[in-house]
């Protein structure tokens, strides 16, 4: 096979991995910080709707990417509360999130079903990089976003691993009340986390409505926000992990597509098999056991509460 018929399924591949990427990213500094959202799915879909509204009115894509990002970060804001202020259970108040955001982005995207957007971001090559063979067509011409997506990989990484603010985070996340002593704001660290997480998770939403599907409909994510949230155990919390399984999982959608444009494999058994693993890897990571195996952080799920710090 060579390297000119490789490209185009592996450019694809780019462009699916593109918002599972940001999604993935927001939950790891979630997560990181002791907060588990489910309700990615929601968010990724409200963004998703709200992005394609605002660019199909105003006509500016950029806009409609700001709005979805402030949405994201609304909608996950909810969940902080619920959840670091008044100590709700985690997982029943992201299954809450995820299912408002699904209903408000149906809602929000009503008279919107079937229509295309006219605009489009650009790729945009880059000088000398781009003519690398194979590897240059499909990461170096590419738009704006996915651009955006590598460099906030490496920059998340950074600041999770060489500064005291991930210092501070990871902290959080493994002992609050040791970390509550130490007087860092367990509450503030868990709200900037979680608001962030929402942000990314609404510009992965947009990101499939205004730059890779141009058009909405409901159920238009696909389950990638469930994707992310279980990628981030594949990634071990690592930022940099979590960019390579966005990848993988990309690649494992544009195999679904390729079996089924090659050999007629039905294409809704061939999209169950990520999923299915998703599942699989959810379900063995809920024990404590496993959980300690691969690097949970140890307060993840758990509410802090300053009166019972001993």
């Amino acid at each position: 096979m060579s390297f000119e018929s490789l490209i185009s399924p592996l450019y694809e591949m780019m462009l699916l991995s593109t918002p599972i990427i940001f999604a993935t990213m927001g939950e790891i500094y979630a997560e990181r910080s002791g907060v588990l959202n489910l309700g990615i799915e929601g968010i990724m879909s409200l963004g998703a709707a709200i992005a394609f509204v605002v660019t199909y009115v105003t006509g500016n894509i950029a806009l409609g990417i700001l709005v979805a990002l402030i949405a994201g970060g609304l909608l996950a804001l909810i969940h902080a509360f619920i959840s670091i202020t008044f100590n709700a259970n985690q997982v029943i108040s992201g299954l809450a999130l995820a299912m408002l955001g699904l209903g408000l982005s149906s809602f929000i995207g009503k008279n919107y079903v079937g229509l295309r957007l006219e605009l489009m971001l650009q790729p945009i090559k880059i000088p000398l990089l781009s003519s690398i063979p194979l590897i240059g067509p499909v990461f170096f011409n590419q738009d704006i976003l996915v651009y955006t997506a590598y460099i906030l990989t490496v920059v998340l990484w950074f600041l999770l691993y060489k500064t005291k603010w991930g210092l501070y985070i990871r902290a959080v996340g493994e002992n609050p009340y040791a970390a509550d002593s130490m007087g860092i704001n367990i509450y503030v660290v868990r709200y900037l986390c979680t608001v962030f997480g929402g942000m990314l998770a609404g510009l992965g939403g947009a990101y499939i409505t205004v730059a890779y599907m141009h058009t909405w409909r409901e159920g238009i994510t696909m389950g990638k926000g469930w994707a992310a949230v279980a990628l981030v155990i594949f990634a071990f919390w690592n930022p940099l992990r979590g960019f390579l399984a966005s990848l993988f999982f990309g690649g494992i959608e544009v195999a679904a597509i390729e079996l089924y444009s090659l050999y007629g494999l039905n294409t809704h058994l061939t999209n169950m098999i990520p999923y299915a693993a998703i599942i699989i890897v959810m379900i063995l990571s809920a024990s404590e056991i496993m959980k300690k195996r691969i690097g949970a952080p140890a307060s993840l799920g758990k509410p802090f509460i300053r009166e019972k710090r001993r």
